[in-house]
């Protein structure tokens, strides 16, 4: 299904080639100018100097020749040389009735569907999810959403960070607290346990515990970094050990990722792109593109057109570690041998943008992905009312899971002082609206901008809200079950949206067709927030709507009708919508 500018676009291609000009000039647009009309064609204005007319005349021309033309309900031209145009009522309600009639809401899938690997997780094992873990999780999960539903193939991995220093600095703490392990006893020739001898719980005092030791014992930091090359090198206790961390870990991970109605297909880490790199240095080596540098590995990537330095990327330390630059070229030859992308997409922290730099030019230089297109989405941070990283009281980083439920308490008690439903169903609902008043919160921004974390403003049922948006759907629905309580039947044969007789049901039906192009943007841009204002803008216009129209009180029986169909419409847009955004709506609130 055609978006509606494209339409509009067509008809003025034939009358511009009908009158002799070149359809080129005959794009149509929505109108900056609202109060004077809803879309604007401004081609007569460019070719007036290439056919050495005034414009006024070329535009008059062109008017006269859409004169009739059942899509419009006005076609004017305005001096100097602009057309101003008014969409016919009958069209538009035929053009949203069309909406209703298809798979996605008219939306065409992608005519050459691409392959995409999406890298939006990035937690490190043994260590819970933080605030700082929120965006790149949600901003990625909306995106493989977005292009899903588009019409591509998309991979999500969570690409853990399994396999660099914090590994060894757990088990060096491991081997002080329980030397008495089988993992430390050089002797030990049996199979080692299949139970961990830690809870996650265990784990997430023991990494802490080792990073401040680490700071303060420089020989225990050592021993951590030669725990971690004999578990590169493949040391079976410290494999066995890797095992159990990364077992347990990841069980608590999919729960708390599953708390934000985030899911990934692959659940692989830096460890399993390990096997590659050995072939992949020698590799480098062998065709100049890497050399030695006070005993490292690196390779060049500074470019002359460089406007600030870009250092070499360090593929190998002098001790022989590998680095994340190391693991991230391996993981890229890993995703082009599985799955032949078409583009890998990273979604981080705005700060690690000089490493992906480097590994794309790396990439790039040595022909590591020739046919695919890497691209790197950062993120700017969540921050508090002091304009700094969002802290706890205390000044630590908050856990996420705390972070959720701090926001699901606040929506419960905006419930609960409606007193409309029962405890148990208000806390069932604030999770829902909670979960929603954080994520949107944060989708709602541009994906690269920082934003402010405020509770009290993202809890809130009014304004640009998740609770505002979801609360709508709510209303509808409230209202769709009032019409079928009446005796109607919500899927009778005769509902047909209305010819437009109001400017409120007017605007209501332009904001519901312009999903599609909605989608369009949002799909190329990587940008969920295109997805949230469209929501808010389609929202308001409903309410606007539902304000001034007596939909349960309509007399003229095929009208109400047509209100239901209407609603239906919205409502199906509204929750389509929001499922981009890795959100759901409760049944009341």
């Amino acid at each position: 299904m055609k978006k509606l500018l494209e339409l509009m676009s067509e008809q003025f291609e034939k009358a511009f080639s009908d009158c002799g000009y070149d359809k080129k000039y005959a794009k149509v647009t929505v109108s900056n100018r609202p109060d004077l009309c809803e879309y604007q064609c401004n081609g007569a204005m460019a070719a007036a100097k290439e056919y050495k007319k005034a414009p006024f005349i070329i535009a008059e021309e062109i008017t006269a020749k859409l004169a009739g033309n059942d899509m419009f309900e006005m076609v004017e031209m305005v001096k100097p040389g602009f057309i101003n145009i008014v969409i016919s009522q009958s069209f538009l309600a035929a053009y949203a009735e069309e909406m209703i009639n298809t798979e996605k809401l008219g939306f065409a899938h992608s005519e050459n569907p691409k392959t995409i690997v999406i890298d939006y997780g990035g937690a490190n094992v043994a260590k819970p999810l933080h605030v700082g873990h929120l965006r790149p999780a949600i901003i990625g999960e909306s995106i493989k959403r977005i292009r899903r539903f588009v019409g591509d193939t998309v991979i999500g991995d969570v690409h853990l960070g399994d396999w660099g220093l914090q590994m060894g600095l757990i088990i060096e703490q491991l081997h002080s607290e329980q030397p008495e392990l089988p993992y430390f006893d050089e002797s030990y020739t049996d199979d080692f346990p299949s139970e961990p001898p830690f809870t996650i719980d265990d784990l997430e005092k023991i990494y802490p515990a080792a990073s401040a030791r680490a700071k303060e014992d420089a020989a225990f930091k050592e021993r951590a970094h030669t725990a971690t090359l004999k578990l590169q090198e493949g040391y079976a206790p410290y494999r066995a050990l890797w095992k159990h961390i990364l077992n347990v870990s990841v069980i608590d991970l999919k729960k708390n990722y599953e708390k934000l109605n985030v899911s990934f297909d692959l659940w692989k880490g830096e460890s399993d792109a390990e096997v590659y790199i050995p072939d992949m240095i020698h590799n480098f080596i062998e065709s100049g593109f890497a050399h030695e540098s006070q005993g490292a590995l690196i390779i060049d990537v500074e470019e002359e057109n460089d406007t600030k330095t870009i250092p070499p990327c360090i593929i190998k330390k002098s001790d022989g570690a590998s680095l994340y630059a190391t693991s991230d070229l391996a993981t890229i030859i890993q995703r082009t041998q599985d799955y032949h992308p078409d583009e890998i997409i990273y979604i981080t922290d705005n700060r690690q943008e000089m490493h992906f730099t480097q590994i794309f030019r790396v990439a790039r230089k040595a022909g590591l992905c020739p046919d695919t297109k890497l691209i790197f989405l950062g993120n700017g941070t969540m921050n508090g009312k002091d304009g700094r990283p969002f802290k706890t009281r205390e000044g630590g980083v908050m856990r996420l899971e705390e972070l959720i439920a701090s926001i699901c308490a606040a929506v419960y008690d905006k419930i609960m002082d409606n007193r409309t439903v029962s405890d148990d169903e208000a806390k069932k609902v604030s999770e829902i609206v909670g979960l929603a008043a954080l994520k949107y919160g944060d989708l709602s921004n541009q994906a690269s901008k920082d934003y402010m974390f405020d509770i009290e403003r993202f809890a809130s049922f009014e304004g640009n809200t998740g609770p505002y948006i979801l609360y709508t759907i709510v209303r509808i629905k409230s209202i769709l079950e009032k019409y079928e309580a009446a005796g109607n039947d919500l899927n009778g044969e005769d509902e047909h949206i209305n010819t437009v007789q109001t400017d409120a049901e007017k605007a209501l039906i332009m904001e519901a067709v312009r999903f599609n192009s909605m989608i369009e943007a949002a799909y190329s841009e990587l940008a969920p927030h295109r997805v949230c204002a469209y929501v808010y803008d389609l929202s308001n216009e409903f309410n606007k709507f539902y304000h001034e129209t007596s939909i349960m009180g309509e007399t003229d029986k095929k009208r109400q009708a047509g209100f239901i169909s209407l609603l239906k419409l919205i409502k199906r847009i509204l929750e389509t919508s929001i499922d981009l955004l890795g959100l759901s709506a409760p049944e009341r609130m």
